[in-house]
This record gives C-alpha cells, structure tokens and sequence, in this order.
C-alpha cells in the first residue's frame, strides 16, 4: 500500500511536477534493492530508503520512502542528479 501526505502531493506537483502514477511505475520498474538513507539530519525511525528508477517514460526518478506495517510512506520524489544516479549504481544495484 501506497500512501502520500496531502502536503507531500503537493510538494511533488508543484515542486517537482511528479505523480503518484510515475512513483508506482518506478516502483515497478526498479532493478535493484532499496538503500538507506545515512544522514542524520533524514533519520527516521523505521529508517528512510531509496532508490532511482526509470518511469514508463524514461524519466529516472530518485524516491525516499518510509515501510511500515505492511505500508509505504512517500517523504519524496524528484528526478535523480547524477551524483544520486552513480551512487544508487555502485550500492543499489
């Protein structure tokens, strides 16, 4: 199960114009596994993931979440740097 805040939603529209459709086909199109994310200033408690994958339209999107119970909590979701892309190659995949 996908959950997204009202004001994450927002967020992804007007900040990063991405769609709850693009995160599901990231999701669905991702190859490799999930990575932590180690900075303390996003620690959270489960911890946050990510991960960058492609949408149907090529589009490769970074995505931070939160699984809890069973749920997935979206923190956010915007195109992935190169930095991001070159990390999640060498540690995700």
């Amino acid at each position: 199960m996908l959950e997204i805040s009202d004001k994450v939603r927002e967020k992804l529209k007007n900040k990063h114009n991405v769609s709850e459709s693009m995160i599901r086909e990231a999701f669905a199109n991702r190859q490799g596994g999930f990575l932590k994310d180690q900075r303390e200033k996003h620690g959270t408690i489960p911890p946050t993931q990510w991960f960058v994958s492609e949408t149907d339209n090529g589009v490769k999107l970074k995505v931070c979440f939160i699984h809890s119970n069973g749920v997935i909590y979206i923190k956010t979701a915007y195109e992935a740097n190169s930095l991001e892309q070159k990390i999640y190659e060498k540690y995700g995949s």
